[in-house]
C-alpha cells in the first residue's frame, strides 16, 4: 500500500509487515525485554517484596480484547471492561508476561505508591512521542531526517501497528519535581512541533500528547491484532536532555522559552526551602495542594457544546478526557459527567474513516480517569494543545458582561476612594515621545539591538519592543 490512509484492514497489515522488512534491513530487531531493561536499568526500581528499598516502581494497565487508544500506564482490561494495573518491580517479570497481552500500555516513568498521577511520578526514564500518518515514503524520511541531523536520533523506532512510537532514552532518569515537569512538557510539546512535519506525516496538524501518556507495550497486540505486535528496533542511543534543546529553532521563541523554564527548574529543593519557607512548609512538609476554586458550570457546558460540534479525528480521546478535567473544575457530578460523555460515543465512533480507529467505550473509561483532584490545575494552554482546539481568554472569568462591570466598578472606586480616576486632560505631556526616541535611535544605528536602545535611551524594555518595528510603517 503507497502513503494514502484510509485503506482496509488487510492493507494496513501489509503496510505493517512492509515496515518491518524495511526497518530490519539497517536496524537491529530488540527483544521486548531488552528494550525495557535499556529504559529502567537494574535498582530502577523496588526489589519485588523488598520494601525497605524505599524505590519507585513501573505502573501498568490493560484492556483486553479490542484494543483502542488509551492514556496511561501498562494496563490490562478484563471481561469486566474494569482497567486492571499491575505493578512492574525491577526484575521486570510482571512485564515480561504481560508482553502477549490484546491492550497494554506503559509510560516511561517510576511512581510511588499505585497511582500514575503528576503528584506521584518520581523520575522519568525517556521522553516517546508517537507519530501518525506514517506510510513507507514517511518512514524512510523519519531515517533520513535524524541520519542527517535535521531531527534528534531516536534511541529506539517501535512500529506500533499503524504508525511509529520514537524514544529518547535519557542518559540519566530525571526527578519528576513540579517545575521538572513543566519544563518537559514545554519540550515535548517543541519537539513534536519539529518531528511531526509534512514529510514525516501525512497529517498536517501535530497532535500533542502529555508527558505522562503511555504507549503500546513493546510485544502487546497492536490495533491490527495480536498477530501484528509492536515491535521495536534501537536506532541511537542514550541522548542528554540538554541536547534536545538544539533542535528547537531559535528564531521562533520557543528555545529562549525552553531555557528560562530550564533555568527556574534548576532550583534544589534545598535552596527553595531557604528561600521560600512558608511555600516548602506548606507544601513538601504538609503536603498541601495549590489553592484552587471551584469554577461555574458554564465553563463546562461550553466546553460540552464545542467537544460535541467541533472536536476531529485524532482528538476525541483528549476531547472527553478534558471534560472530565472540567467536571472536576466546576464541581460537576461524576455520574453527569459520565451521561455526558457516553454520549458522545456514538458519534465520534461514527468519525472514523478507518476500521483500525474506531472511537470505542474502552477510550471513554480511559479519558474519565482524568476525573480527578490531581488535574483541576491542568492547565488551558495545554487543553488546547491536546484538544485542538482554540482556547480564547475569557477576562469575566466567566461572569455575565453586567455582573462584571459591576464587580470592576465597584473595585475600582474602593482603590480610588471614589474620586475621580480619570485624567480631564488627556494623555501626560511627554507620554508621546517613546516612539519618536526608537524611531530616531534605530535610524541612527540600523544594526543595533533593544539592548542597546535601552541602555542609550533609558526607556522601558516594553516600550522598546512595543515601538521597534513601527518605524518601518513610515
Amino acid at each position: 500500500m503507497s502513503a494514502a490512509f484510509g485503506g482496509t484492514l488487510e492493507e494496513y497489515r501489509d503496510l505493517y509487515m512492509e515496515k518491518n522488512s524495511h526497518l530490519e534491513q539497517s536496524l537491529v530487531k530488540v527483544t521486548p525485554h531488552d528494550f525495557y531493561r535499556e529504559i529502567f536499568p537494574e535498582g530502577s526500581f523496588e526489589r519485588e517484596g523488598c520494601y525497605e528499598d524505599n524505590r519507585p516502581n513501573g505502573i501498568a494497565v490493560s484492556l483486553p480484547g479490542k484494543g483502542g487508544t488509551v492514556n496511561g500506564i501498562a494496563l490490562e482490561i478484563e471481561g469486566s471492561g474494569v482497567a486492571r494495573r499491575y505493578i512492574i518491580t525491577d526484575d521486570l517479570k510482571k512485564l515480561d508476561e504481560l508482553v502477549n497481552t490484546d491492550f497494554t500500555i506503559m509510560s516511561p516513568i517510576s511512581y510511588f505508591g499505585k497511582k500514575r498521577s503528576g503528584k506521584m511520578a518520581r523520575f522519568l526514564f525517556a521522553l516517546a512521542f508517537d507519530l501518525d500518518g506514517v506510510g513507507m515514503p514517511q518512514l524512510r524520511d523519519v531515517i533520513h531526517q535524524m541520519s542527517k541531523g535535521i531531527l534528534p536520533k531516536a534511541t529506539f523506532l517501535v512500529n506500533s501497528g499503524t504508525g511509529l512510537h520514537l524514544y529518547y532514552v535519557l542518559s540519566e532518569p530525571v526527578p519528576m519535581y513540579p517545575q521538572n515537569q513543566h519544563y518537559l512538557k514545554e519540550l515535548k510539546y517543541s519537539l513534536t512541533r519539529q518531528i511531526w512535519n509534512r514529510f514525516t506525516s501525512t497529517i498536517k496538524q501535530p497532535q500533542m500528547q502529555g508527558l505522562m501518556q503511555g504507549f503500546r507495550v513493546v510485544g502487546s497486540g497492536s490495533k491490527l491484532g495480536m498477530g501484528y505486535p509492536v515491535v521495536a528496533y534501537r536506532f541511537g542511543g542514550k541522548v542528554e536532555l540538554d541536547s534536545l534543546l538544539g533542535f528547537i529553532p531559535a528564531s521562533n521563541g520557543e528555545r529562549q522559552k525552553l531555557e528560562g523554564i530550564m533555568r527556574k527548574s534548576s532550583m534544589p529543593l534545598a535552596e527553595a526551602k531557604e528561600k521560600y519557607p512558608d511555600w516548602y512548609e506548606r507544601r513538601i512538609v504538609n503536603g498541601e495542594r495549590r489553592g484552587r476554586w471551584t469554577v461555574k458550570r458554564d465553563l463546562y457546558d461550553w466546553w460540552l457544546r464545542r467537544i460535541r460540534n467541533e472536536i476531529r479525528v485524532g482528538h476525541r480521546y483528549h476531547g472527553v478526557m478534558t471534560l472530565a478535567v472540567y467536571a472536576k473544575k466546576c464541581g460537576i457530578d461524576e455520574a453527569e459527567l459520565r451521561r455526558d460523555a457516553y454520549s458522545l460515543l456514538e458519534p465520534y465512533d461514527e468519525m472514523s474513516i478507518e476500521e483500525v480507529n474506531r472511537f470505542t467505550r474502552d477510550d471513554v473509561e480511559a479519558a474519565l480517569s482524568m476525573f480527578n483532584e490531581d488535574y483541576v490545575t491542568f492547565p488551558r494552554n495545554d487543553i488546547a494543545r491536546l484538544s485542538g482546539l482554540s482556547m480564547p481568554v475569557n477576562k469575566r472569568n466567566w461572569r455575565k458582561q453586567a455582573d462584571h462591570i459591576r464587580v470592576m466598578n465597584f473595585i475600582r472606586d474602593e482603590i480610588n476612594g471614589n474620586k475621580e480616576w480619570w485624567n480631564k486632560e488627556g494623555r501626560p505631556k511627554g507620554s508621546g515621545t517613546a516612539q519618536k526616541k526608537v524611531s530616531n535611535w534605530r535610524q541612527q544605528y540600523p544594526e543595533g539591538r533593544k539592548a542597546d536602545c535601552h541602555r542609550d535611551t533609558g526607556l522601558d524594555p516594553k516600550t522598546i519592543r512595543k515601538w521597534w518595528d513601527y518605524h518601518l510603517l513610515d
